[in-house]
């Protein structure tokens, strides 16, 4: 992995789950001096945050911030509701994991951030292919959040707007797996269930932890998840 250009600046949105460590490895790849940016928004999931903590060392982020946002005050996502249930089996539609406008807030504090360093990219790990289902995670709407972008800040009104890189957009999970293993990540690390032990620990059964499995099976790439 090159040496990060400190004067090509990224944030990087980093949950600690397996998508967003694969994305901060390939910014550092692309000689990005990353600024990662995690969340502690009430998920009922805390490990993520220390798996993210790990990944943004293990990897050579310049800095690893976690700022705190109430997305469970608002509620309505099993995500942020301990009392609701996770789903262990595929349904149809839009599942209750989703988090109401979750990916529109953490983007627009990597965007506030991004204004602040200064820097021309921000890195996020989302995926349109091997995913939940979660409007959020659209072509669409990622194109839609960077013409809002390029309105809505300083650096677009200027000519100089920040680029929202979605490296893994049509990305399959097995691509996803063997991108990250190429790329040197520690992916037994990673924490992607959504009711993961304190210890990191997978359920096994959730749709994150099936998408998960059935990555690492399609990649021919030994599962280093541990599972409860």
């Amino acid at each position: 992995m090159m040496m990060p250009d400190p004067s090509l600046r990224a944030v990087v949105l980093l949950s600690g789950g397996m998508d967003s460590a694969t994305c901060l490895a390939l910014a550092r790849r692309d000689g990005c001096a990353c600024h990662a940016l995690s969340f502690d928004y009430g998920q009922r999931n805390r490990a993520e945050l220390d798996a993210a903590v790990h990944v943004s060392r293990q990897l050579g982020a310049a800095e690893h911030r976690i700022v705190r946002i109430g997305l469970g005050d608002i509620g309505g996502s099993a995500l942020t509701d301990p009392e609701s249930v996770v789903p262990t089996a595929p349904g149809s539609g839009i599942p209750v994991t989703y988090v109401p406008a979750r990916n529109t807030v953490f983007l627009s504090f990597a965007l506030g951030l991004a204004e602040v360093l200064d820097a021309d990219r921000i890195y996020a790990g989302m995926n349109a292919v091997d995913y939940s289902g979660y409007p959020d995670c659209r072509p669409a709407y990622l194109q839609a959040f960077q013409q809002l972008a390029n309105l809505a800040t300083r650096r677009g009104v200027e000519g100089r707007p920040i680029k929202i890189h979605t490296p893994l957009l049509l990305m399959t999970k097995a691509q996803i797996v063997r991108t990250g293993s190429e790329l040197g990540v520690d992916f037994g690390s990673t924490v992607s269930c959504y009711q993961a032990t304190p210890e990191g620990e997978g359920c096994g059964s959730c749709d994150a932890c099936r998408l998960r499995k059935s990555g690492f099976a399609a990649a021919g790439i030994a599962d280093p998840t541990r599972y409860r």
